[in-house]
């Protein structure tokens, strides 16, 4: 069995096709392709968050109000950019989105990727500390938001308080209890994985990862959680921990797949460079009629490796046609390979 999601890029344009035209358009259908999903069986509805850029950025209301509109379907991103968070003022939003869901956020964070503008996060009032980088940034700002939703106290509460507080130091509210289980980290190398195991975190890893070995992307990526995994087992964490990739999966089973995906484009890794030194490496699509397709599936040994897999959507051709593509790997595809 596997948990199957969709992941959304939440991009809006107003290229001709789009039915996604203004940033209104994307927030109203990403919570109407989550509910959609959810009636289809399907497991997760999870959104990527771009800062500067004509995509999904402020995921904890769009995550509020999914909770509020859905009972069982898993919630999250793919991933926060922790450069540019307030990881107290973070951990308050998400203890809130956690709670109007019922405990059902599945957060994927991370260091980032390249963005619109040049060093963003300085625009939201941050920097690096002398000495350190953006990479540092995130981990710091990481690991206070992972100490603060465990929910221990550590600040010390006025002696004239507006209203009665309990005994000792305050901690973040509102709290909601398991949320620190349900994080990612979003790893792009073997090592940031290594290092998302050690501080305990669940490993989402994507369509893209740093090029370490020159080897088809889906065996390094296979790699990089056996790596995850051993590091987790040398930690000594007490939980079983979750494992994600995402593709780009397409079942060809009516004229718009054909005319959409049937051109046999990006059936091939890429790779390219990710910045001016990062070489990397970028996950093939799959797109063929089911037979075919199950038997492509079945060879990629990073999906055989994970727990839950996420189907990249193109957002833009609107809900329907998304409902379409998730419906078509749950009845057409999941079956035959035994995640269903």
């Amino acid at each position: 069995m596997k948990k199957i999601g969709f992941l959304s890029f939440g991009h809006w344009s107003t290229a001709r096709g789009s039915q996604a035209r203004s940033a209104a358009d994307v927030l109203s259908q990403s919570i109407d392709l989550a509910v959609a999903a959810e009636d289809l069986g399907a497991d997760g509805a999870y959104f990527r968050v771009h800062h500067f850029a004509r995509q999904l950025a402020s995921p904890f209301p769009l995550l509020a109000a999914v909770g509020a509109r859905t009972s069982r379907i898993e919630i999250g991103t793919g991933v926060i950019d922790m450069r540019y968070e307030n990881p107290l003022y973070m951990a308050e939003d998400a203890g809130a989105a956690d709670l109007i869901s019922g405990g059902r956020l599945q957060l994927g964070i991370s260091r980032g990727s390249p963005e619109q503008v040049v060093d963003g996060w300085r625009y939201f009032g941050y920097q690096p500390a002398d000495g350190s980088d953006d990479a540092d940034l995130a981990r710091q700002k990481t690991a206070v938001f992972l100490n603060v939703i465990e929910g221990d106290g550590f600040a010390e509460p006025s002696p004239r308080p507006m209203f009665p507080n309990p005994p000792g130091l305050l901690r973040i509210e509102p709290h909601s209890e398991g949320l620190r289980d349900r994080i990612w980290w979003g790893a792009g190398s073997n090592a940031t994985a290594a290092w998302a195991a050690e501080i305990g975190t669940n490993l989402m890893s994507s369509t893209l990862k740093n090029d370490e070995s020159g080897k088809p992307f889906h065996i390094q990526q296979a790699e990089q959680i056996e790596a995850y995994r051993t590091a987790w087992k040398a930690a000594g964490h007490r939980r079983e921990p979750r494992v994600s990739v995402s593709r780009s999966i397409f079942a060809l089973v009516d004229e718009r797949d054909v005319a959409y995906f049937g051109g046999g484009r990006d059936e091939q890794d890429q790779v390219g460079f990710i910045d001016a030194s990062t070489r990397a490496i970028f996950g093939r699509s799959y797109a063929a009629e089911p037979d075919p397709l199950v038997e492509q599936l079945r060879a990629d040994e990073a999906i055989a490796a994970a727990d839950t897999l996420l189907l990249t959507v193109p957002n833009q051709l609107g809900v329907d046609y998304n409902a379409h593509v998730i419906d078509s790997i749950l009845t057409h595809v999941a079956p035959a390979l035994g995640w269903r």
